[in-house]
This record gives structure tokens, sequence and C-alpha cells, in this order.
């Protein structure tokens, strides 16, 4: 199901986009989405949103995703980890995945002064209160 078109192409960016869309729908329930654009609070909202992406697999670890990075080779997702715990943050960890070791991808949007102090466990490195908050990019 996942390849290297599903997340440089329109698939993980739609994720993103319904993902701040159903953030902001449930924080302005009574603004029409028609509406968002010339409505100061949601505009302001939206600037100050950022995107969580997980990474899932068959084996049941888990990434959350620093930065994509776009390599020659087209058949592995390349990316930087956000590591978790303390002693992982001094370096930086470069993961290669096969996509077909995927199993889900999960977009999590959140108004970055209102994170939730427990982040979801990721199980390629143990579960800290430390907080991530840089959202993914894409290098090239």
């Amino acid at each position: 199901m996942f390849n290297y078109d599903w997340f440089y192409g329109a698939p993980y960016l739609q994720q993103c986009t319904h993902a701040t869309d159903r953030c902001i729908a449930k924080r302005f329930p009574n603004v029409a989405a028609d509406q968002w654009e010339s409505d100061k609070k949601v505009c302001a909202f939206r600037k100050e949103l950022t995107l969580r992406t997980l990474l899932y697999l068959r084996d049941g670890f888990s990434y959350e995703v620093k930065e994509f990075i776009d390599l020659t080779n087209k058949s592995h997702l390349v990316f930087e980890c956000e590591p978790v715990e303390e002693q992982y943050k001094v370096g930086t960890f470069v993961v290669t995945l096969p996509f077909d070791e995927i199993s889900r991808v999960e977009v999590f949007a959140v108004r970055s002064t209102e994170k939730p102090g427990e982040w979801p466990q990721i199980t390629g490195f143990r579960h800290t209160s430390e907080q991530a908050d840089a959202n993914p990019k894409t290098s090239a």
C-alpha cells in the first residue's frame, strides 16, 4: 500500500491537510470551512498547529519522522527519526525502511501550546515525558 509516491505525492499531503482541517473544524465548529481564510481567529490558530507523523511497522516498532530524506533510490523510505530518550538526542538517526514494512501512518495535528503532557509511546525508542515539537520536513 505505501510506496514512494504515497509519501512524496498527494496522499501524504492530503492526510496532513485532513488532520489540520479536522483540528480546525473541531476547534471552530461554528465557522464554515469556506470562511476559514477570512476568519482571523482560524488563521491564527492554523499558524500555531504542528504536525507529528508516526510510522508503525509490521514488527510492532514505531518511529516519529523528524524529516523525510529524498534520495535517488526510491525503493525505500529514508527519514531522520525523532528520538525520545535523552541519550539518543546527542546524534542523528537516519532510518531506511522498506515500504512494505510500514503498516500504518498517523498524522497528529495539535496546537503547539496545547500539546499533551504524555505522548504515545514510540517503541523504536523507549518512552520518556520529553516532547518533540518538530514538524516533519522534506529535504531534497
